[in-house]
């Protein structure tokens, strides 16, 4: 089953759509708690975190590893079973766990936490709103990509430029860029849920939740990372 990005009003059942979005936020969490126990276990291991951040090969094969399987969900969830989707999002939800592993390496633990409580708190209002709005925000759709293709743009040249106020300007336009996201990719998955007419099984159900899971925890996770690059303290 093929899903649309299109945020026009369908005339569907709300039941279906409440219980995509209890699902999605569901599978969501628990991708985040795979990520923080995994990230947790690493730190916490000083041989382990050191094998993998002084064998670059292994670790960009970490970050391959995880584009790989992002990429996989979003061009082929609708053709997967609902085992192999959930399997991909566990599995990325591990690579990633052990990827922001070393934001502890950086960052003081009050600081980690500030940010993440800061995030999800920011995260569940702008969740709730798309969710209750009667708005439109497909609109936003063609401004947030090209936000989030500057983004990128400007995060390589600074990777390059080594400015640190150049960085501070871009965390500070990336909270922004994902608080607007997080909103838009609420209401994306509302539309998804209305396209599940009778014919749905449960494994289209399963298929919309993974993949919605997917996207809101992108959102968080960068939305919690350009935070706590905006507002944490380094060690």
């Amino acid at each position: 089953m093929q899903f649309q990005e299109n945020i026009r009003p369908y005339g569907a059942s709300a039941v279906a759509e409440r219980s995509v979005l209890r699902n999605v936020y569901i599978w969501m969490t628990l991708g985040l708690g795979i990520t923080g126990a995994v990230a947790l276990y690493v730190a916490g291991n000083p041989q382990l975190i050191r094998t993998i951040i002084m064998n670059r090969g292994l670790f960009f094969g970490i970050i391959i590893a995880q584009l790989a399987l992002v990429f996989l969900l979003s061009a082929r969830v609708h053709a997967m079973s609902p085992t192999a989707a959930t399997l991909a999002f566990a599995g990325y939800s591990v690579l990633n766990g052990v990827t922001l592993s070393t934001i502890f390496l950086v960052y003081t633990a009050a600081s980690i936490s500030q940010a993440f409580f800061v995030a999800a708190a920011t995260f569940g209002v702008l969740s709730f709103y798309a969710v209750t709005t009667k708005r439109d925000l497909g609109g936003l759709g063609q401004y947030l990509f090209a936000g989030l293709i500057g983004l990128i743009i400007a995060s390589v040249v600074n990777m390059f430029l080594g400015s640190s106020s150049f960085e501070y300007a871009i965390s500070f336009f990336g909270v922004f860029l994902f608080m607007g996201l997080t909103a838009y990719d609420t209401q994306i998955i509302k539309n998804w849920s209305r396209q599940l007419g009778s014919s749905a099984d449960e494994a289209d159900y399963m298929r919309v939740s993974i993949m919605g899971a997917l996207k809101l925890y992108l959102d968080f996770i960068n939305l919690f990372l350009f935070l706590l690059r905006f507002m944490g303290n380094r060690r």
